[in-house]
């Protein structure tokens, strides 16, 4: 093997015309040139072919050498345009573009991975929460307001409706019954916000909130709930997380979540951010303590206007068989145990005397006709 070419130490931009041959042992290229103080000897075992460059007829190789680099390479460069050189390379250096690491450096990127995890999670679950809990208290009303409302819209196109108001169930006397049960609740009570109940025409037996006093009632809610007063406890509650702002603390949370893991899996639409969001309110997955919190609002909202939380409690007991025999242990649960809540809203039923229904049995009807006749 004999060839030419052209020899780049990496220190100066000196270029060396030089003589490139096999050694006599065979183990080694030999680079010789006038203007080299000695010749050379790479290694063949150690030769390295760059592949960042745009010429296809020539070869630059390089060779393997530790070095602080991630990629242990020495920085001169020997620049080949012999093509039977090149070939014999090519047929005969199995390891010419083979991808060296320096020793150590799997430890390092584990290490790295970790520690890049590490701040994943601690933004994830310390430092945005955090910033949502102070946001949700700083925001202006009217900007909560018009976030709440598209969510809401958002909402509604996630359960299938084509654009906004497309699922608004508005059967005037569904309407006015639905208008009667939220006032009852919220008589005399400073809810921060002029609620915005309304119900949309889907199957799932739900309810969310959405920041700034938007409220949302599923029609398989309405259809499946043993009655009235069940209904007038899912309210409340749905009414406390309004009073709380805890649909403005997840909302901004999950928006920051899933803005971060939008960047990480490069989202870069945000189409993440909106399915994310839609699902955790509609889920509706606060804390347990705030699930808790709003159980109690609900429980003594009840008690105040004089209605039986009987009715909480056997919804509970509704969602319990919707949930069939799947058991999830109270401590990996966003909300508290189910049959911790019926029981808590039974046993305070149990104290209460003089009760009556939250609306009347034609109002109860026509809540639960809201949906027909819709479009």
């Amino acid at each position: 093997m004999r060839g030419r070419g052209r020899f780049f130490d990496g220190l100066t931009a000196a270029q060396h015309e030089v003589a490139v041959t096999l050694t006599e042992d065979g183990l080694a290229v030999k680079i010789e040139g006038p203007s080299l103080k000695a010749p050379l000897h790479w290694p063949l075992g150690d030769l390295r072919a760059t592949q960042d460059h745009a010429d296809p007829y020539q070869m630059i190789l390089t060779r393997k050498a530790e070095t602080e680099d991630e990629s242990p390479r020495d920085p001169a460069r020997l620049v080949i345009d012999d093509a039977e050189m090149i070939a014999w390379l090519k047929d005969s250096r199995p390891d010419l573009y083979r991808a060296d690491v320096r020793s150590g450096t799997g430890k390092k990127i584990l290490r790295n991975t970790g520690l890049a995890l590490g701040a994943v999670a601690l933004m994830l679950f310390v430092i945005l929460p955090a910033m949502a809990n102070t946001l949700a208290r700083i925001i202006p009303l009217e900007r909560e307001v018009a976030f709440g409302k598209s969510i809401t819209g958002q909402m509604e196109r996630f359960l299938g409706g084509t654009e906004i108001g497309d699922l608004h169930c508005n059967a005037p006397e569904g309407v006015a019954a639905l208008q009667a049960m939220t006032a009852t609740l919220t008589d005399g009570e400073d809810i921060g916000y002029d609620l915005n109940v309304l119900v949309f025409d889907h199957s799932m037996t739900n309810a969310f909130a959405a920041p700034g006093g938007q409220v949302v009632l599923l029609r398989g809610l309405l259809e499946d709930a043993p009655g009235p007063d069940a209904v007038a406890g899912v309210l409340a509650h749905e009414i406390a997380h309004v009073v709380y702002r805890d649909p403005t603390r997840v909302a901004l949370r999950t928006v920051g979540s899933a803005g971060l893991l939008s960047l990480l899996i490069g989202d870069v639409t945000g189409g993440a951010v909106m399915v994310l969001l839609a699902e955790q309110v509609l889920n509706s997955s606060y804390s347990r303590d705030a699930e808790t919190q709003a159980d109690t609002y609900a429980i003594d909202a009840l008690t105040r206007v004089g209605v039986s939380t009987d009715g909480f409690a056997q919804f509970f007991d509704l969602i319990k068989e919707l949930q069939g025999d799947i058991s999830i242990p109270e401590i990996l649960a966003s909300h508290p145990d189910t049959d911790g809540r019926s029981a808590r809203s039974a046993e305070n039923a149990a104290t209460q005397s003089n009760t009556r229904q939250i609306i009347t049995d034609a109002q109860w009807v026509a809540l639960q006709s809201i949906c027909d006749g819709r479009g």
